[in-house]
């Protein structure tokens, strides 16, 4: 008998389990279609050009690339404004609270529908739509990939955008209007929270945010970069991978990729993860076959003119997804 038809008794237990878990794994990957899903709000943000992200990606080939779905289109009811209300400090705070309900909706109906939801943004608000897709289903993990921390409270944000606070929002933080919707709160629990490539401590202790509390797991960059991003990924995936969680969502902010090669964003940072360590990661998290969906937000094609930066990230994502 060859080496290549050897019975897998011949492997040992452990194999036999190894080579199991990663055929459910791959099974469970084949049996859900992904589905893009747009969500072009720019109520956290401000109307300087996010919204056009779900056509510059799809107009790149994402959805054939990717074999997907198009599953819709979910735009804001109210239109953006720039008055900041007093009582909850926060632009557009009602409005959105209304889309993160209706984007649940969409949302949901994926999940509920075996697909694997790919949701193209939009600033980063459009978190708080599928972590209550998600906290209506079950306990879920949130893998949170982003340049920024986003964990201001509104007091201490200097232009009340939800796209800095958002981190902070989800986890039940800030006012009730937005942190309590549809009467879940949190929405993510801290403890099934990863925050990853972050780098604007200096920023968040000049302007008064407060820091990520040590009941929310982080790696800043420097300590991904530290540890290596493989190592770093893995440790990432398994904390919100674990048993008493029924998956976790992917949130990925356009501006965690180095500035050099994504300078289409607002809030620009230097420095940031190249394309091969975010791939790294995503590769990591997607094998892991515990993620039910994805969401990519901030690349904002107006400050991109020639499209090499659009162009680099649709590339990235077609590549993993």
């Amino acid at each position: 008998m060859t080496r290549g038809k050897e019975p897998l008794s011949c492997l040992g237990g452990l194999s036999i389990i190894y080579l199991t878990r990663v055929t459910d794994m791959q099974s469970q990957i084949a049996a859900r279609r992904t589905a893009i899903l747009e969500a072009p709000s720019i109520l956290g943000l401000k109307p300087t050009g996010v919204e056009r992200l779900p056509d510059t990606l799809l107009a790149n080939g994402l959805a054939e690339r990717t074999k997907s779905r198009r599953a819709g289109r979910v735009v804001p009811d109210a239109p953006y404004s720039a008055w900041r209300d007093p009582q909850t400090l926060t632009l557009n705070a009602r409005a959105i609270a209304s889309y993160s309900l209706k984007l649940s909706e969409a949302i949901g109906e994926l999940l509920d529908g075996k697909e694997f939801p790919i949701v193209l943004g939009g600033d980063c608000s459009i978190v708080l739509g599928p972590a209550l897709a998600m906290r209506r289903r079950g306990r879920y993990g949130l893998l949170f990939i982003d340049g920024h921390a986003d964990f201001y409270q509104p007091e201490a944000n200097p232009n009340g955008e939800a796209a800095s606070m958002d981190l902070a929002f989800v986890t039940g933080r800030g006012p009730a209007l937005i942190t309590n919707l549809d009467g879940h709160s949190p929405l993510v629990r801290d403890e099934d929270v990863f925050v990853f490539g972050f780098r604007d401590a200096q920023e968040q202790a000049e302007y008064g945010s407060q820091p990520l509390p040590t009941s929310i797991r982080s790696l800043d960059l420097t300590s991904v970069r530290r540890l290596g991003v493989d190592a770093a990924a893995h440790q990432a995936v398994a904390h919100v991978s674990r048993s008493e969680l029924a998956g976790f969502w992917i949130h990925v902010d356009a501006d965690s990729l180095d500035d050099a090669i994504m300078p289409a964003v607002d809030y620009r940072l230097p420095g940031g993860l190249s394309a091969h360590e975010l791939e790294t990661v995503l590769r990591v998290a997607l094998a892991s076959g515990r993620a039910v969906g994805f969401e990519i937000t901030i690349y904002n094609p107006a400050l991109d003119p020639k499209g090499v930066a659009g162009t680099t990230l649709t590339d990235l994502l077609a590549k993993v997804l």
